[in-house]
């Protein structure tokens, strides 16, 4: 098992700088894109994220996905000991082909994970070109 002597000191500078999210500078989250049939399938995780606080939006060819954690209201008599998970503003951006249909995507949002499916455009699916037979051939001698 190889460890790395510098894990722990990047996760304290990572806390103590802010930099594992913030409101003011949005962090990725991390996600799968694949074709599922005649769908192309994009799956964000943001857990810990209300579906309230995820704002997806698509302008030409760029998906945008955003997403806000808060922290909890805590009572009065609780103190932190120790907090790993990010705060803040979450963003992701995806340029998407021209063969997908930018004006039916659908988003689903379960146990954590927002799951965008979009279809791929009718014009880009393959068809098959039927060919006809003219009845008048003629030879062509040389």
């Amino acid at each position: 098992m190889r460890t790395d002597p510098f894990q722990e000191l990047d996760r304290l500078a990572q806390q103590l700088l802010g930099s594992t999210g913030s409101w003011s500078r949005p962090t990725p989250m991390p996600m799968d894109a694949y074709r599922e049939g005649d769908e192309y399938v994009i799956a964000f995780d943001v857990p810990g994220v209300s579906p309230e606080a995820i704002d997806v939006d698509v302008e030409r060819n760029m998906l945008t996905v955003k997403a806000e954690r808060r922290p909890q209201a805590k009572a009065e008599n609780v103190q932190m000991e120790l907090a790993e998970r990010p705060l803040g503003v979450f963003s992701r951006q995806v340029m998407l082909a021209d063969t997908l249909d930018m004006e039916h995507i659908k988003a689903d949002y379960d146990a954590g994970v927002l799951t965008l499916r979009i279809p791929i455009a009718e014009r880009a699916k393959p068809r098959r070109i039927s060919i006809a037979a003219g009845e008048g051939r003629k030879e062509i001698k040389g």
